[in-house]
């Protein structure tokens, strides 16, 4: 038998799945070690202040986890709820309740491959785990990631390339490309100086083809970028860089399995104006990655 506010919250999750869900009570009490009895008796007692604050908290917990596909954690779940109510509720408690609902974030994590190649140039680990900045457009990471989408048996591939600011956390710029070439990753850089031209900053990247060819260094060359790479196998030099390809695949591409091309570029695209301007991180204060940008300017 459970007690004291755990059990208040097995009262409360009892009645909420049987009234959203339909689940009959006597398992649902079976599954908590909850007396019937009791519960039936707290269902005729007069709420309190705090038993009708987590009836309403699970109401919410349960919308934002089934508008989100799953994805919220109750870390990211309580920064949310706490935004988007204007509430200010403790982690541990929105951790208990998701528990009593049987909910967490959906989370898979993949090892990328390399293409191997003979480098033009190289450069040193300038940027050496310092994974901070002061502003805006100080330092940027990038990287390549693979995809897979499904045509009948045959599997085909679709590659993205991305540049991401280590001070907002945001993506300056991405592109979509059917094959791992220079050329993605050029048009993505070269959005990136339009997008921001008077971005002068460290540029820092592992030693992918396409970083290390002489292309590329003249184009760092002609924007006045000093250039960077990880050491040879250590992917944690491009912690944020990883940790954000980890996001995008746990909490988007590992959902679903895609059959179509351009269903896999819209949930790409969707999911990257998702992170920007709607996934809320502590790290920022709880703001977004674009309210932490424009915050910088105010």
């Amino acid at each position: 038998m459970v007690s004291g506010v755990r059990q208040e919250d097995s009262y409360i999750a009892i009645r909420y799945l049987h009234d959203t869900e339909n689940y009959p009570i006597a398992k649902l009490c079976a599954v908590l070690s909850i007396n019937r009895s009791s519960y039936y008796k707290w269902l005729k007692r007069k709420s309190s202040t705090n038993q009708a604050q987590n009836e309403e908290i699970i109401g919410w917990i349960k919308e934002l986890y089934e508008e989100q596909n799953g994805i919220l954690g109750y870390r990211q779940m309580t920064i949310t709820i706490n935004r988007v109510h204007g509430v200010c509720y403790n982690k541990k408690r929105i951790c208990r309740l998701m528990q009593i609902l049987g909910l967490k974030s959906v989370c898979r994590v993949k090892r990328k491959s390399y293409i191997p190649s003979t480098p033009e140039t190289e450069a040193e680990n300038v940027l050496n785990r310092e994974f901070y900045a002061d502003a805006p457009n100080e330092k940027w990471l990038t990287d390549v990631t693979e995809f897979k989408y499904y045509v009948g048996p045959e599997i085909k591939k679709l590659y993205l390339s991305a540049i991401l600011d280590l001070y907002d956390k945001r993506i300056v710029a991405y592109k979509i490309g059917d094959s791992n070439n220079n050329q993605l990753v050029f048009d993505n850089f070269d959005e990136a100086v339009y997008l921001n031209p008077e971005a002068h900053p460290l540029f820092h990247s592992d030693r992918g083809f396409q970083y290390t060819s002489r292309t590329f260094y003249n184009k760092l060359q002609a924007a006045k970028m000093r250039q960077s790479m990880s050491r040879v196998g250590r992917c944690i030099d491009n912690g944020p860089m990883e940790s954000f390809w980890g996001m995008l695949k746990s909490e988007m591409y590992y959902l679903r399995r895609f059959n179509d091309r351009d269903e896999l570029i819209f949930a790409i695209e969707d999911y990257i104006y998702f992170y920007n301007n709607a996934r809320y991180q502590k790290r920022l204060h709880c703001m977004t990655p674009m309210e932490f940008h424009y915050a910088y300017a105010a």
